[in-house]
């Protein structure tokens, strides 16, 4: 696929996806979301490729749905569209076993807050800043918001966030939870990148089965969760990440993971 709404470059195993509509502040579209969902779908093929940055060009991530794209296609049903792109999109992020980081440089609104939600890691610039605005054009948060959300910062704090459309800035959004780390504008780039290359650098397989059996325990009992974990500790220890993880606690120094 050609690549027109999209950047997407993979350098030193970490695969940086880039919205690129910078005039519309990166507003999602059909077209936006089916590369972006292409995109994901290199990387969960890619096995160079073991971390994930979402960022958005210009002075914003995201600024949600570009509502002309309703006006472009009258046929096609609200319902349809979350089905067919953003549904899809954010089921691709929450199940790709590899670590994936929204690197949040400016607003981030509706669909597109919802996009960071998904991630597993939220890196905002000191410009950042969130907003659940699907209420304020009388709509119910959607792109997995409800599920989300509620997990990342609590049901009360989701609640309130999601009824009111209150614009929230990064300082704030990292009181609540909402993101792990708020870097100076002027800095946001170059530690984003080394942030990334450190995951990058980290035993993938055992990362992706943490994000498995983490998003799968919020439905499990503690039983099934420790029987759950017995499984995939098995499975973790045939690989070659494991055995190099033990020779360099052996030999005192440090490992070097490849994600097999």
């Amino acid at each position: 696929m050609t690549y027109e709404h999209i950047l997407f470059e993979s350098k030193e195993n970490v695969a940086w996806i880039r919205l690129n509509r910078p005039e519309k502040l990166n507003a999602l579209t059909h077209e936006l979301s089916g590369e972006a969902l292409d995109a994901l779908d290199r990387c969960a093929k890619d096995p160079e490729i073991r971390a994930v940055v979402i960022t958005g060009e210009g002075r914003g991530f995201c600024a949600g749905q570009d509502l002309n794209d309703f006006q472009t296609d009258a046929t096609l049903s609200v319902a349809d569209h979350l089905r067919q792109n953003y549904n899809r999109l954010i089921q691709a992020i929450v199940d790709l076993p590899k670590p994936v980081v929204a690197g949040v440089n400016g607003v981030a609104a509706g669909a597109g807050a919802s996009l960071t939600f998904a991630c597993d890691v939220r890196i905002a610039s000191d410009a950042a800043s969130f907003t659940q605005a699907f209420v304020k054009i009388g709509l119910v948060p959607d792109s997995g918001g409800n599920w989300l959300l509620p997990r990342i910062v609590g049901y009360a704090k989701a609640l309130e966030l999601s009824i009111t459309g209150d614009r929230i800035k990064a300082d704030e959004a990292f009181r609540i939870g909402l993101v792990n780390r708020v870097i100076p504008a002027d800095d946001f780039l170059a530690e984003l990148a080394a942030y990334a290359q450190t995951l990058a650098m980290m035993p993938t397989r055992a990362i992706g089965a943490t994000k498995k059996l983490m998003s799968d325990a919020m439905q499990m009992t503690l039983a099934e969760t420790l029987e759950a974990e017995a499984v995939q500790q098995q499975q973790q220890a045939g690989s070659e990440d494991f055995r190099e993880g033990v020779n360099a606690f052996m030999e005192k120094r440090e490992p070097r993971f490849t994600g097999r």
